[in-house]
């Protein structure tokens, strides 16, 4: 009795599974298509100014790769770039400087926030001070662009005319990440299939829905919809600032568009494990609202949408249980099919897509290693400064 109770309770679970990826597939917005790209646009009658903001924070190893494709963007309108060198030791300001003298291109003005003050996490504080200098152009729209982030020349067109086209106060695109080391290649193409499923892109888009999400290495501001969301005071406590964004402005009756990236890419590396294990601990935790309770169904989540089906499929096999087998394999095999569109557009073997059930284990251990992290009180970091926990944080008026 006791064999057949378990290995009926296996036979459930694996159909549990099953029906989670059935439901995913079908009714999570279609998140894993990777066919999201910049909507229908035309060139405007007059192009609006437009002032790029670029927090900085010891990005030298970067600046060389990425500066110069903002500086030489064909744009027809009046734009200027602010790089704000936010307390970097690496000569990050004078670099960028030298690239100006040497490249050319669009102005570029260099500015310096100081410390922050209590409250503000992340690259927020640099961003405000960015904000602040482009004021005084009078931009019609901002481009929020970080430090690691290249653009082809016709990016900044090419956004703005989609913006002004759909009439979307916020153009976003996930840029494309570098996927070279082993590592990149396990870690890279999962980060953007999760993001997607828990904000799926064509939700974002429709007008009408509450799903909003924005992609911090890319996200073209309408000005007037910063000043009407009071962007980035409004979200100065956030850890995880580019979906904060996005709700703002979407909750202030704004609209948003996110897509995937053909023409942006980030050039920042992630060889080794333990730099992309940083890169998602570092929000995990906050993406869940430093929920225990939200952490334990994430963990019940994941166990069971990943990681059931392979353990469904070696059981079976195993015990001779032909149900547990069937159910198993099939919900690993939608799981594959879902991930497959996702390597493509990356560029990888699709040999990587049975593989999604130990990288969804890796950021299963991530995420409860930044609970850890949160809980021993090492707060929020951005690019080496620690910030207080978020639950720490006093509140301004």
């Amino acid at each position: 009795m006791g064999q057949t109770a378990r290995v009926s309770a296996v036979v459930w679970t694996a159909a549990g599974s099953l029906l989670a990826w059935l439901w995913l597939l079908l009714c999570q917005g279609f998140f894993w298509r990777t066919d999201v790209r910049l909507p229908p646009r035309r060139e405007p009658d007059a192009w609006p100014s437009v002032c790029v903001v670029v927090p900085a924070r010891d990005e030298a190893a970067v600046l060389p790769d990425a500066l110069p494709s903002l500086l030489g963007q064909d744009y027809p309108g009046r734009a200027e770039i602010f790089l704000v060198d936010d307390g970097s030791t690496d000569g990050t300001g004078d670099l960028a400087r030298e690239l100006a003298r040497r490249h050319g291109g669009l102005p570029l003005t260099v500015g310096s926030p100081g410390e922050p003050p209590a409250g503000w996490t992340g690259k927020l504080w640099a961003v405000r001070h960015g904000i602040g200098l482009a004021r005084a152009r009078d931009p019609e729209y901002l481009l929020l662009t970080d430090a690691d982030i290249a653009h082809a020349p016709d990016s900044l067109r090419e956004l703005v005319a989609a913006a002004r086209t759909g009439g979307f106060d916020v153009v976003s695109q996930m840029a494309r990440l570098r996927v070279e080391s082993t590592w990149e290649r396990l870690v890279v193409p999962a980060f953007v299939y999760f993001f997607a499923q828990l904000y799926p892109f064509r939700r974002i888009g429709r007008a009408g829905t509450r799903t909003a999400a924005a992609a911090g290495g890319c996200v073209l501001l309408r000005a007037e919809a910063a000043a009407r969301a009071r962007i980035p005071d409004a979200i100065r406590h956030a850890v995880i600032d580019d979906v904060a964004l996005a709700r703002a402005v979407k909750g202030g009756g704004g609209r948003v568009w996110l897509g995937l990236a053909d023409r942006v890419g980030s050039v920042r590396p992630y060889p080794r494990l333990g730099d992309l294990w940083r890169m998602v601990s570092r929000s995990a935790y906050a993406q869940l609202r430093h929920n225990p309770l939200l952490l334990a169904g994430t963990v019940a989540g994941l166990a069971l949408v990943y990681l059931v089906p392979p353990a469904a499929v070696a059981a079976g096999l195993v015990t001779g249980n032909a149900a547990a087998a069937v159910a198993g394999a099939s919900a690993w095999l939608v799981m594959t099919g879902t991930y497959v569109p996702m390597l493509r557009y990356y560029r990888q073997p699709l040999w990587l897509a049975p593989l999604l059930p130990f990288t969804a284990f890796l950021y299963l251990l991530m995420t409860v290693d930044s609970a850890v992290q949160h809980y021993r009180g090492r707060g929020a970091a951005w690019k080496g400064r620690t910030y207080a926990r978020p639950d720490a944080v006093p509140e301004e008026g």
